[in-house]
């Protein structure tokens, strides 16, 4: 079985058949294993017994062969034969098995026997012999050995032999000398020497047939133990283990379809009852906190009520400031031009002496920059309310640099500030809004000049990624902005602090509103791209917008307090329903946000 399928089998499962599938293999297993372990051992001492049999029937077989030679009386003879029968427990044949040089004593001490009747049939009684022999030398020299018979089974016949060696011994000496002539002077053996080899077969039908029984019961047994095992396996598993679980997750699934009258009746004294009671009370705490948070709830959508008219009135109030600054902007340009205009006038005015001239300056450069104020207001209020435009055109963007840059280089130059341009060669032409593009690089020259001293250098460079972008980058060697004032730069009316001891970001250091920044963050958005920033206190600023080389579709830009408003105003009733649910942990945000927004919708 390949990992897959084993995994399918115990983890991709239920419990019920885990249970029984692993209990089941491990029972079936150790039964296997135990039964085959008692069968083999059955086997072993039934071999033991026929192997004891037979070494007592070649004792008979011996002594049969010793007593009708030494009784010469007949009538003895005739006992001796009866109590040899009486003493076969079942038929045999003996046989004497003796060496090539042993068969002229035989022939002398049995006058009629043969010399092919006592001699090997077969090589495995010539080989049985040789090592009989072998283990009488061995004997002599002093040598003990334990292998002193041999047995075999002919499976062709159901027949067993039992083969036991005879060793001369002293007593032997007494009968045989009478029986060989000449036997005193030249005795043919010696102690320990191998006379013969007695051998006793008889019948292995009944051991065999009682073996294959013993078996067939044997494995009949089994089969009924593993049987009556995995059925006792499954009532136990069922009934004790899977019926308590699948109670419990059948009131978990009412629960879950909102029946929380439902309760869980486990009545096993053990750990499932519990369980079961601990599930019970967490019902129960479940209902107590969904009636709290229901009460809460109610609390909730009158502060939620409250606060959505509250933000009604705040996004009234902004687009009122935001009318007024808008129109107080356009007012204030008429009578500004004309002051500009008027002031244009008057520094031609060749008689004018010095001290006049200077006032006349002051005004120029004092109603410029009350110009750009102005404009940088008129902008802002045009992005609040969502009613900046964009005009696309085809340009080049080497050319608007280029321009940009001289414009701001005779500032830059008041101040000794070096403005380099890097531009990347041959640059295709981009489809954008040039006056947009212009304006975010006019205001962001004109705040890296005003944060650099002098001495310092400002670097702007272009170049077009290869994923259709254009990458304009501004660094300076400024004062720097600290991290901490980073992340509220962008926003409106701030200023960055100084590399100065103990410079604050609302402390105005340098002119401006402070609206150049947030404008361009917007006016990149708008376009279709970002800014990033780069900077450390004390060493400089680098400025990077992204803009798509060409912009296709013409975007308006809505500003978050408009989106908010329209979220707001928008009609969505309230379901009565969402106070009977109890939200989770993960989800319990997004609910109260949801609740925030719909309660607004009826203020």
């Amino acid at each position: 079985m390949s990992y897959r399928g084993f995994k399918r089998v115990l983890g991709e499962t239920s419990l019920e058949r885990k249970c029984r599938f692993l209990f089941g293999a491990c029972l079936l297993m150790l039964i296997t294993a135990s039964f085959v372990w008692y069968g083999r051992r059955n086997e072993q001492l039934v071999y033991e017994q026929a192997r004891v049999h037979g070494d007592a029937l070649a004792t008979v077989a011996l002594y049969t062969i010793h007593w009708n030679a030494w009784e010469t009386d007949v009538r003895q003879k005739d006992n001796i034969a009866q109590i040899t029968q009486n003493l076969r427990n079942q038929p045999f044949a003996a046989r004497f098995i003796r060496a090539p040089e042993n068969m002229p004593k035989v022939v002398s001490e049995r006058p009629g026997m043969r010399p092919e009747d006592v001699a090997p049939r077969d090589a495995f009684e010539r080989a049985l012999l040789q090592r009989f022999a072998d283990i009488g030398e061995a004997r002599q020299r002093g040598e003990r050995n334990q292998y002193e018979f041999e047995e075999r089974r002919i499976e062709d016949t159901r027949e067993y032999q039992y083969y036991r060696p005879i060793y001369a011994e002293q007593s032997c000496y007494h009968c045989h000398k009478v029986m060989v002539p000449g036997y005193a002077e030249n005795p043919g053996f010696a102690q320990g020497d191998l006379m013969a080899v007695v051998m006793v077969q008889f019948s292995d039908e009944e051991t065999h047939h009682a073996l294959s029984l013993n078996r067939a019961i044997l494995y009949a047994t089994a089969i009924i133990t593993v049987f009556l095992a995995m059925l006792l396996l499954y009532v136990v598993v069922r009934y004790v283990i899977v019926k308590p679980l699948k109670h419990l997750r059948e009131v978990a699934d009412e629960v879950s379809r909102g029946n929380l009258v439902v309760r869980a009746e486990i009545h096993t004294a053990d750990e499932f009852e519990e369980v079961g009671a601990a599930f019970n009370r967490m019902l129960r705490h479940l209902i107590a906190a969904q009636d709290e948070l229901r009460h809460v709830n109610v609390d909730l959508d009158g502060k939620v009520d409250q606060l959505a008219q509250a933000n009604l009135k705040l996004h009234e109030l902004n687009r009122l400031k935001s009318d007024f600054l808008a129109t107080m902007s356009h007012e204030l340009r008429t009578p500004l031009n004309s002051i500009i205009g008027f002031s244009d006038v008057l520094a031609a005015i060749d008689s004018l002496d010095e001290r006049q001239r200077r006032y006349v300056l002051n005004i120029q450069k004092s109603g410029r920059m009350l110009l750009e104020m102005i404009n940088d207001i008129l902008d802002l209020a045009k992005i609040e309310s969502g009613r900046m435009e964009v005009r696309l055109t085809d340009f080049r963007i080497d050319a608007v640099i280029s321009a940009q840059c001289d414009m701001a280089r005779p500032l830059a130059e008041r101040k000794n500030i070096d403005l380099d341009v890097e531009i990347a060669a041959e640059l295709p032409e981009m489809h954008q809004d040039q006056a947009k593009v212009q304006q975010i690089l006019n205001n962001l020259l004109s705040n890296a000049i005003k944060f650099t001293p002098e001495g310092g250098r400002i670097t702007v460079s272009a170049v077009r990624h290869a994923s259709g972008e254009l990458a304009l980058v501004v660094a300076d060697t400024g004062v720097g902005i600290a991290p901490e004032d980073q992340h509220v730069i962008f926003e409106k009316f701030r200023q960055g602090a100084t590399a100065l001891t103990g410079g604050d970001a609302i402390t105005r250091e340098h002119s401006g509103t402070g609206l150049g920044l947030s404008i361009v963050k917007e006016m990149c958005k708008l376009l279709g791209g970002e800014i990033s920033l780069v900077s450390e206190l004390g060493k400089g600023s680098t400025f990077t917008v992204r803009l798509p080389w060409r912009l296709a579709d013409r975007p308006r830009l809505v500003s978050p307090m408009a989106e908010d408003a329209d979220e707001l105003t928008k009609l969505r009733p309230i379901d009565a329903k969402r106070l009977l649910e109890v939200p989770s942990p993960d989800t319990a945000s997004s609910e109260e946000a949801d609740a925030v927004s719909a309660a607004a919708s009826r203020g």
